[in-house]
């Protein structure tokens, strides 16, 4: 099979959380490049409109839907909304997260609720949702968690989302092992630092970070594609319960695997 037919993703219904910024964005855009018809999901109406009308711009599909991937009722009006639109959502981009900067003793119960919450409860919620309508439309799909390399170590300062990132991994491989006989394909993806509009002038600030980096750089978000449309088509048919990391080789000089 050729390259073309083994990774299309053509006439596909992608979901994805957390798409009006960042990696999300980004992903939401190289789904509908390639040829699926995109859900726009996260809290920030004005940004989804936008990006929809970019997508839209170059030939694309999408609609936006404003919601809180922790509000039930939202997630259930979101795969309404684009069954209505396009049809049985068949790829689901698990992507909404926040971040922190506490230290483990310091950190507050509002924290560390609201960091598991939106990083590991979300992932499940969203999951078993996109699932449970797969599953009833008789749909092969695809669930793509967002990771982290902090899922397999941890750094100051981050601890809960070094925990939320951990049980993704570990959630993945759970919902793989019990949904891949239903043709639901369950995996996940560990970027390393990938330069965002979120974190660009930090990374920018620190240069000596790449010193741990194998390859030499930050990672760019296009780095990120060739993963994505790997979980998200045939080419990793054969594909469950796996995470992709994607760092640049980092996680191998911090384990020292």
């Amino acid at each position: 099979m050729k390259p073309n037919e083994l990774f299309d993703i053509s006439g596909r219904v992608a979901l994805v959380t957390g798409a009006s910024s960042g990696l999300g964005a980004h992903f939401a855009q190289t789904l509908a490049e390639n040829g699926a018809k995109v859900v726009l999901v996260a809290r920030r109406a004005e940004r989804l409109d936008a990006l929809k009308k970019k997508i839209e711009s170059t030939g694309g599909q999408a609609i936006a839907v404003e919601a809180d991937v922790l509000d039930r009722a939202a997630m259930v009006r979101a795969f309404d909304a684009a069954e209505r639109a396009f049809g049985s959502v068949t790829i689901l981009i698990n992507n909404a997260g926040i971040t922190h900067a506490d230290r483990a003793y310091e950190m507050t119960e509002e924290t560390w609720r609201r960091v598991l919450g939106t990083n590991l409860d979300a992932v499940l919620y969203w999951a078993q949702e996109a699932a449970k309508r797969m599953i009833a439309a008789k749909q092969p799909g695809a669930i793509v968690n967002i990771a982290s390399i902090l899922g397999f170590n941890v750094a100051k300062g981050v601890a809960a989302y070094a925990v939320a990132k951990a049980g993704v991994v570990q959630l993945t491989k759970a919902l793989a092992i019990e949904l891949a006989f239903r043709g639901v394909r369950v995996n996940a993806i560990a970027p390393g630092f990938v330069v965002t509009e979120i974190n660009d002038e930090y990374l920018k600030s620190r240069p000596d970070m790449t010193r741990n980096i194998p390859v030499g750089r930050f990672g760019e978000t296009k780095d990120l594609d060739g993963a994505l449309l790997l979980l998200c088509s045939n080419a990793g048919a054969f594909m469950a319960g796996s995470t992709v990391v994607v760092d640049g080789g980092q996680v191998l000089t911090i384990t020292g695997a």
